[in-house]
């Protein structure tokens, strides 16, 4: 008697798993969301795994910050570049600011993998005065992005004076302008006053004329 029970056990398992064809509707429709990092106007100049570390002062010793990506971000417009870690699995931004001329940076003593540099750091959502350092898989990497580094500082620096030497040059410009249009004004109020002049003198040249005529005439009278 067993065996027919089991039997029909299966049956209807094999019945419930049987597939009817029917298509059911989910209950709420999910439409894709555009997610916009903020990274859409830079290009990417480095992008290496790294380790950051932030010192604290409070306490005087090293914080993790994350493990994720460092990178080094160039706005297509303005050309300025800044450095953006973002941790890996939550993506959370753990430093943010950007590479300035002044800026240096140096290897970590006894650890070639590690590097540590000063900046002004924006991820907490305000300005901060930070000290890092970071700790890359191998001395290759480290040393790659301490070149990449020193070599945007530097460029920065030169973009700054080209930047001052265009703000002169267009002052210089403008200077230039506004002399032209002062010696423009000054002959055009000397024109005026040249041509009054003139005809001043050929007014008194006309009154001369006049007296003389009338002194003739006089003179005629007189005879």
């Amino acid at each position: 008697m067993a065996e027919p029970e089991r039997k029909e056990e299966e049956e209807t398992v094999a019945a419930e798993d049987e597939d009817t064809g029917a298509q059911v509707a989910p209950i709420v429709r999910l439409e894709e969301v555009a997610v916009t990092t903020g990274e859409e106007n830079e290009d990417t100049i480095l992008d290496l795994k790294s380790k950051l570390y932030r010192f604290d002062k409070d306490g005087n010793q090293w914080k993790e910050r994350g493990a994720g990506t460092v990178k080094f971000l160039k706005h297509k417009e303005t050309g300025k570049v800044r450095l953006v870690m973002r941790q890996s699995r939550t993506l959370k931004i753990c430093a943010n600011h950007l590479v300035l001329p002044t800026m240096t940076v140096q290897e970590h003593a006894g650890n070639e993998k590690s590097c540590l540099w000063h900046a002004t750091d924006f991820a907490d959502g305000e300005l901060k005065n930070e000290m890092f350092c970071i700790r890359f898989p191998s001395i290759e990497n480290c040393k790659n992005f301490m070149e990449t580094f020193q070599e945007i500082a530097e460029s920065q620096v030169k973009k700054e004076e080209s930047e001052e030497t265009s703000a002169a040059a267009e002052q210089l410009d403008k200077l230039n302008v506004d002399e032209k249009k002062d010696e423009e004004k000054a002959e055009e109020k000397a024109v005026p006053a040249a041509t009054q002049e003139k005809d001043s003198d050929k007014e008194r040249t006309q009154e001369k004329d006049s007296d003389k005529e009338s002194e003739k005439v006089e003179s005629k009278k007189d005879e």
